[in-house]
């Protein structure tokens, strides 16, 4: 199994809004995407300098599968509405054994 976690910053500009669209776009992924197995999605609450915004955290059977979510149609359009609205957003990925 991989799992794949993003965090995103986001930009001050119309902030919680944006946060809850993209909450929204990223869970409507479920469902759509056939390679994706399992999406968690949560808006921060803490109140720290080094905090993010929001999280994802996916799981995909393979490598490959995280590749093919990577470039699926229905992934590339929130991620084109996620990078109109994020300052910057960090990544890890593992396989989990």
């Amino acid at each position: 199994m991989v799992v794949h976690i993003v965090m995103f910053k986001f930009k001050e500009e119309h902030k919680t809004a944006n946060i809850e669209q993209a909450k929204e776009m990223l869970e409507n992924l479920m469902g759509r995407v056939p390679t994706l197995q399992s999406m968690e999605v949560g808006v921060n609450f803490a109140d720290e300098e080094r905090a993010m915004d929001l999280g994802i955290v996916t799981t995909f059977s393979d490598k490959e599968g995280l590749q093919e979510y990577a470039v699926h149609p229905e992934h590339l359009k929130v991620v084109a509405f996620i990078k109109g609205v994020v300052e910057y957003s960090k990544v890890v990925d593992y396989v989990k054994s």
